[in-house]
């Protein structure tokens, strides 16, 4: 099979096994944050995506995303139903391991990405709605975007743009999606009164399986076992573990008490900010990372959300939105090519033009994202509509969308 490399193979198989384990993670860090009576319906929205975008990606998602290019802005139909997608390096993408393999890793992210926008919208939002307006979205935005960033002929990446690992595909554009989701769907009935979370150790459990699923979002993104993987894999690591101290600190000293719940949160925020520069960066450099990205994360979270009025559940902008930006800007300041021969210097290794083309990129992504997401929820809120009735939502998503309790009471 060509210049098949068995170690690089063995690797991206576990990565790929890895970041479809984000997933479950999410629905357990989400689900743990909602009232008890919709932890099911959070739960069904992430894993109905691990079979829908799947399908999608399979079907089309694929070749739009990364088949040959059209314009710098998408891809075809010539990879549609994997036609010519086998066991034979791509050359264009990664060159050591199975063109399929390359095709499966990348389709676990198109899974989560949708799944991370269920955090703004709730205990309130229809299933069908969320269903139908995640394969729109999947279909209309992120194949596009990943295109643009990722695919070879993409504007974005033409343009010199860096992104390792999704800062700008994942992270900001499913916050953009986010806060438009929020602002479509409107506020939870009683916000912000009385929505404290019903279980912070599903909460806990669910951003441990996502820092250690992370490991295969980020390392796995240097497609082969080798020395840029170890680089992504610390870097991971120490901007998470940054991110969660600045976060606790930051709350203890504003708060009186650092929480579980902050320092979870924070984590998850230096995950999220270092994953554009994780193979781009220094060890000390992802620290960084992770600290600004606690404290910005925390600022977007605690303070503007609340004098905003916005009611973005459990903070998917606030920490995917926020820390996708505050992590493509700093990639712009703080990549190097001794890291990455790749990849690009940065404002502090000399390079301050790659500061200004992180701008550019980060802007267009965020608006495409932003007005394309707000138009198709106006599209399919015509179609089926948005939200559940007021009764409803009193009982809960999961005995009315889905006919099922998380809990029983024992008599």
């Amino acid at each position: 099979m060509g210049n098949v490399n068995a170690a690089d193979t063995a690797w991206m198989l576990v990565s790929t096994a890895l970041v479809l384990l984000m997933i479950p993670g999410l629905a357990f860090f989400y689900g743990g944050l909602v009232g008890r009576k919709n932890v099911l319906s959070i739960m069904m929205q992430c894993v109905i995506l691990m079979g829908a975008i799947s399908i999608q990606w399979v079907l089309f998602g694929y070749g739009l995303a990364f088949g040959p290019d059209h314009g710098g802005v998408i891809g075809d139909f010539s990879w549609a139903m994997l036609r010519g997608v086998g066991m034979e390096p791509n050359q264009d993408y990664a060159a050591t391991i199975p063109h399929q393999l390359f095709m499966v890793f990348q389709m676990m992210f198109a899974v989560i990405t949708p799944a991370l926008i269920v955090g703004a919208i709730a205990e309130r939002m229809k299933f069908s709605a969320f269903l139908l307006f995640s394969l729109l979205w999947a279909t209309l935005v992120y194949d596009p975007m990943a295109h643009w960033v990722w695919g070879v002929g993409g504007w974005v990446r033409d343009l010199g743009a860096l992104d390792f690992a999704g800062g700008t595909v994942v992270h900001v554009n499913a916050g953009m999606a986010a806060l438009a989701a929020a602002l479509a769907v409107g506020r939870r009935r009683g916000y912000p009164d009385g929505f404290a979370p019903h279980n912070l150790p599903f909460a806990v459990l669910g951003a441990a399986l996502l820092w250690f699923g992370w490991f295969g979002f980020n390392a796995g993104s240097a497609l082969g076992a080798g020395g840029l993987a170890v680089s992504a894999f610390v870097g991971t690591h120490v901007a998470a573990a940054a991110a969660a101290l600045a976060w606790a600190v930051v709350e203890w000293v504003t708060r009186r008490r650092p929480t579980v719940l902050g320092t979870i949160s924070g984590a998850v925020a230096g995950l999220v900010a270092v994953t554009p520069a994780a193979g781009f960066v220094t060890p000390l450099g992802a620290v960084l990372i992770g600290i600004l990205a606690g404290v910005a994360c925390y600022v977007s979270v605690v303070v503007l959300k609340g004098r905003l009025g916005y009611d973005d559940s459990l903070d998917a902008f606030g920490i995917h939105g926020v820390g996708g930006i505050v992590g493509a800007l700093l990639t712009g300041v703080l990549a190097t090519t001794l890291v990455n021969p790749a990849g690009a210097d940065g404002l502090l290794y000399g390079g301050g033009a790659l500061v200004l083309i992180q701008v550019v990129a980060i802007v267009a992504c965020a608006a495409y994202s932003f007005v394309v997401s707000l138009g198709l929820l106006k599209l399919v809120d015509r179609v089926v509509g948005l939200r559940v009735g007021r009764d409803d939502e009193s009982i809960g998503l999961d005995l009315t969308q889905h006919r099922e309790t998380a809990y029983t009471i024992v008599r």
